[in-house]
C-alpha cells in the first residue's frame, strides 16, 4: 500500500515528519522515499508543497484506512477550505495493493497519480518499476521529463531515520 503526503501550509517539514510518525503506528514495515520540494498543483499561486511517498503493510480495509488518515489530518489542523487549498497536511492513498476500486469516498489507485509529479517521482525512489493495476504501465514509462523539472528533492531519506 502506498501514501502520498505533502504540506504547504506552516512549518511543512514539522508536518511530514509528524505524518509519517502518526502513519507509523498503523503501518508494518514503513519505508519512505526522501523529501522532494515541489510545485503546488491545481492553484499555482500559493508556496511551494514539500512532498513524500510511503510504502507499508496494514490490516486495516482501504476505507478503514482513510478514516485513519483523515483523523490524522484533523490532529494536525487540515482544513478543506477549497478545492487545491493550501494545507497543513495531505495524505491521499496511491495505491492498496492491486485493489482497484471505484466508491463515491474513495478510488484506488488514485485517480490522478499517474498526471502528478510530486507522487511520481518520489514513489519510483522506493518502487522502482511498480505497474499500474489500471494502466498496466511500468512507474518509469508513466513518468514523462517535464515531471522531473518541477519535483526536487531536498532532503534524502537516509537523513531523516524516522
Amino acid at each position: 500500500m502506498g501514501l502520498s503526503l505533502g504540506s504547504n501550509k506552516g512549518n511543512r517539514f514539522y508536518y511530514i515528519i509528524n505524518g509519517i510518525l502518526e502513519l507509523k503506528k498503523i503501518l508494518k514495515n514503513l519505508k519512505y522515499s526522501g523529501i522532494y520540494l515541489t510545485k503546488p498543483w491545481g492553484i499555482e499561486k500559493q508556496r511551494e508543497y514539500l512532498n513524500i511517498f510511503v510504502k507499508g503493510y496494514t490490516d486495516l480495509s482501504p476505507f478503514s484506512l482513510l478514516e485513519k488518515i483523515m483523523e490524522i489530518e484533523k490532529k494536525y489542523g487540515r482544513e478543506r477550505e477549497y478545492k487545491f487549498s493550501p494545507r497543513t497536511i495531505d495524505i491521499d492513498i496511491i495505491f492498496y495493493e492491486d485493489l482497484i476500486l471505484n466508491d463515491e469516498k474513495l478510488k484506488i489507485p488514485h485517480p490522478l497519480m499517474h498526471e502528478r509529479g510530486f507522487v511520481l517521482i518520489p514513489m519510483k525512489e522506493i518502487l522502482g518499476e511498480w505497474v499500474h493495476p489500471v494502466l498496466k504501465i511500468k512507474l518509469s514509462e508513466i513518468i514523462i521529463n517535464n515531471y522531473q523539472r518541477e519535483v526536487k528533492k531536498v532532503i534524502q531519506k537516509e537523513a531523516l531515520k524516522i
